[in-house]
């Protein structure tokens, strides 16, 4: 360490030259994709990744994602070599509980059976002509004791409330759960990303959109720079736990609603990477589709983190990746028919890598049905395959019946 607290050989440029270089970060990244993209093109199709001709509306889609990304790192400002020495710490502690937990061995034992839901309040909201419901429900997901970070997960009092919206019909109808990606929970936006009306109107669908840990409503509170996904590794561990406690809480509750009816997932990004857990563990869901979705956290991390070579907080990662691999869905077998499984994924996506993330889960899903966009990361809702795309799946897996 020197005297500022940073790692003796941390990255210490000029002030100057690393704003500079900050600047042009997004151009220079998109430039390196594009010329990526010709040598894959001109090298011709390699797996699951199909070819895609480099053009400007495909380089002006990874751009966008990298100017996403600047965003996503200014408001998740890397700490300094002190607080990563004291997360090391916390990631050695969590090595030495999960494991002695069994946890590292057998990821399922760390998604304990949430108690049924039967306490939830839900009131009506009416605007701009139309009429759905708001629903909170107490989350009642704590860390185990002993478990390293739990106190300061626990000082994140907003989650202990779980909020979401509903759009339901009148008749028992079967329910899609919308599962939403990073900052993401707030209600226009999910209603609109998610084509939730469209899905409840021509589908006849109930949907249903929990509010992630840490989003939304859920985010009042927290400190600065505990956003998630963030450095916070144990944090990042938690949110995947209480995640997909959460969900599987609302699923109990709309089975005791509507016994028998069917029940799929739908989701986007992070969402994805919540839904592919849940469909690890659920053995009564009909449809999971995953949309650009996250399969190895902590490796999303690492790839993101902005970490200049030798940087030896990237040893942090690197120690953590039994803690990635013990939260993500690539370590549970999907539960979920094969005919109820599918995952779309952009091919020029600069958040969630093609090959390091998707293809991952999809080869691991046993290579299900998939469609890829010729677009970045945000581009799949305006992406027409995708749409059309999640349309046929609802009905070929059966949630709902041909002509619904």
């Amino acid at each position: 360490m020197n005297d500022t607290g940073q790692p003796a050989n941390q990255d210490q440029r000029p002030s100057g030259l690393a704003a500079v270089e900050s600047a042009l970060a997004p151009l220079t990244r998109t430039g390196r994709y594009y010329a990526g993209a010709w040598r894959h093109y001109l090298r011709g199709s390699e797996g699951a990744l199909p070819l895609a001709r480099p053009s400007v509306t495909l380089v002006t889609h990874a751009l966008r994602d990298e100017l996403v990304l600047i965003g996503l790192r200014t408001s998740r400002p890397l700490s300094n070599g002190a607080t990563f020495d004291r997360i090391e710490q916390e990631v050695h502690a969590a090595l030495e509980f999960y494991g002695a937990k069994g946890w590292l061995d057998d990821p399922g034992l760390l998604f304990a059976p949430p108690p049924p839901l039967t306490d939830i309040e839900i009131h009506p909201v009416r605007q701009r002509g139309r009429t759905y419901e708001r629903f909170v429900f107490t989350s009642g997901y704590t860390p185990e004791e002993g478990d390293p970070g739990r106190e300061r997960w626990l000082g994140y009092t907003a989650n202990e409330r779980v909020y979401g919206l509903m759009l339901r019909h009148r008749e028992p109808r079967p329910w899609l759960v919308c599962i939403h990606g990073t900052e993401m929970g707030r209600a226009a936006l999910d209603l609109t990303l998610f084509r939730a009306w469209h899905l409840h109107d021509d589908f006849g669908l109930n949907i249903a959109i929990p509010v992630l840990p840490q989003h939304g409503p859920r985010a009042r509170g927290l400190p600065k720079g505990k956003a998630f996904p963030g450095e916070e590794i144990l944090d990042d561990g938690h949110f995947a736990a209480q995640a997909v406690w959460d969900v599987r809480r609302l699923l109990s509750w709309i089975r005791a609603q509507e016994p028998g009816q069917k029940v799929g997932l739908n989701s986007i990004s992070m969402g994805g990477f919540v839904a592919a857990l849940v469909a690890g563990i659920d053995d009564d869901l009909t449809c999971a589709v995953l949309g650009v979705p996250v399969a190895d956290l902590v490796e999303l991390l690492g790839r993101h983190a902005g970490f200049h070579r030798g940087d030896p907080r990237m040893r942090v990662v690197e120690l953590a990746a039994p803690l990635g691999r013990m939260v993500s869905p690539l370590s549970l077998t999907p539960k979920v028919p094969m005919a109820g499984r599918f995952i779309y994924g952009g091919v020029a996506d600069r958040l969630v890598h093609p090959h390091e993330q998707v293809v991952r889960l999809w080869e691991h899903w046993g290579k299900p049905e998939i469609v890829w966009y010729r677009g970045g990361h945000t581009g799949f809702f305006t992406a027409r395959p995708v749409q059309k795309f999640i349309d046929d799946a609802i009905v070929q897996s059966g949630l709902v019946g041909e002509g619904a």
